[in-house]
């Protein structure tokens, strides 16, 4: 039988090239209408011959997603079963970099470029990709506000659509896959609360609050005094206007402010709730270090924080999430993190893997996105939506496949009362 050469066929040939797999799992229909594939599988639309070229000028995962978020490629349907199939095919959710094509794969990928009119100069990426290199050396104090100032700072609006009345940017705590949303996380608050021992009268330091939930619900339940750190102007914007909804301002404290900057500890706690993520490899000593100068002896610290799976292939600096999401964000392994944080002289008390936690909450995201589509892309358009949508749902894949975890690794500085002797005195 002949084979087909219609614009869809070849494309599915380019795709699995682009991909490192023999086949692709997914209904393609091109620009013209034709498509290719299995009739059952999850249908993708390349809108666009651009979306080709710029899998040609990047063969791997940054040349999809940026086809994606200039809206040349779409997911048509249960854009989890779309992503879920390209990452079973090559990977796309995972953070390891693609296997680069061989010289006659790259020279089949011109040749279908060429056939399908889809040669030409490297399309500009999309103007949602971070640009922090020119704000300095990597992880200076400049380069890393430009870095959060990229993500954060795209609209409270938007993340109160996102994240719902929670305001809570990290992974919830779920007691069953029906536990709403808000509940989730209000468990998580208050778990992070148990396990550092909060007391009323303590002074407690929010490493990279936020929009200040934890802060809130530290000082309304549990009677603390919180000091909040971040480096978001629109992030510290809301969180000291709902301190002061909520008659706390006597007791939370929002400062735009970086974590090395802080001079007036000491506390008796410390959280750092999905910061440490920006941290980077090369400061995450520093990073405990300065935490553990802040504490008072015998104070706990509450490091919550993604981690990387270290059986699996290295993060991707050059990827999507690099690009477009997280810029100069590294993900450390659970036993780097740890080592970190005892090389300071903290002493670890506790660690919980939330990994299945964490994609519960992403896919709960991407609901209330995909719920709130048009009202989103009015407060950070159109390729700031696509960007969340594709790195949520990505991520939550990421999860799942156990490629990336998230763990709460409780600490404390020696010197003080000692612990509890059982783990239940905070579950």
């Amino acid at each position: 039988m002949k084979k087909s050469t219609s614009a869809a066929s070849r494309l599915a040939d380019a795709l699995a090239i682009v991909l490192g797999t023999e086949g692709i799992p997914l209904r393609l229909r091109a620009w013209d209408g034709t498509e290719a594939g299995p009739e059952d599988a999850p249908l993708v639309v390349f809108r666009s011959r651009r979306a080709l070229r710029r899998m040609l000028w990047s063969p791997g995962q940054l040349g999809l997603s940026r086809a994606y978020v200039a809206g040349e490629i779409d997911a048509s349907g249960d854009i989890f079963a779309a992503f879920g199939a390209l990452s079973a095919a090559g990977k796309f959710a995972e953070p390891g970099p693609f296997r680069p094509p061989t010289a006659g794969e790259v020279f089949t990928l011109i040749t279908t470029a060429v056939r399908l009119g889809a040669l030409g100069p490297n399309p500009a990426p999309p103007p949602e990709e971070a640009r922090v290199g020119r704000y300095g050396r990597r992880h200076s104090k400049g380069r890393d506000a430009a870095a959060i100032s990229h993500h954060y700072d795209v609209g409270n609006d938007f993340y109160a659509l996102v994240l719902g009345p929670s305001m809570v940017y990290s992974c919830a705590v779920w007691e069953s896959e029906k536990t709403g949303l808000d509940a989730a996380q209000a468990a998580k608050l208050d778990l992070v609360c148990r396990k550092l021992g909060l007391q009323p009268g303590m002074r407690v330091l929010d490493v990279g609050c936020g929009w200040g939930s934890f802060a809130l619900h530290a000082a309304q339940h549990y009677g603390v005094d919180v000091v909040g750190v971040t480096l978001s102007v629109e992030q510290a914007a809301l969180a000291r206007k709902r301190a002061a909804d909520a008659g706390l301002t006597d007791r939370v404290e929002i400062r735009v402010q970086d974590y090395r900057d802080v001079d007036d500890g000491p506390f008796d706690a410390i959280s750092s709730i999905g910061m440490s993520e920006h941290v980077g490899r090369e400061q995450i000593q520093l990073y405990a270090s300065r935490l553990q100068e802040l504490l008072r002896p015998g104070g706990r610290l509450l490091n919550h924080a993604i981690s990387w799976n270290a059986g699996a292939a290295a993060p991707d600096p050059d990827s999507f999430i690099p690009r477009y999401v997280f810029p100069d964000g590294e993900m450390l392994s659970l036993s780097d993190m740890v080592a970190a944080l005892e090389s300071a002289g903290l002493e670890v008390l506790d660690v919980e893997a939330l990994r299945q936690h964490y994609a519960l909450t992403l896919r709960a995201w991407v609901r209330n996105l995909e719920e709130h589509w048009d009202e989103a892309v009015h407060f950070a358009g159109v390729g700031r939506a696509r960007v969340w949508r594709l790195y949520m749902a990505a991520s939550a894949l990421g999860f799942e496949a156990g490629v990336t975890g998230v763990n709460q690794i409780l600490v404390q500085r020696p010197g003080g009362a000692e612990p509890p002797l059982r783990r239940s005195a905070w579950i």
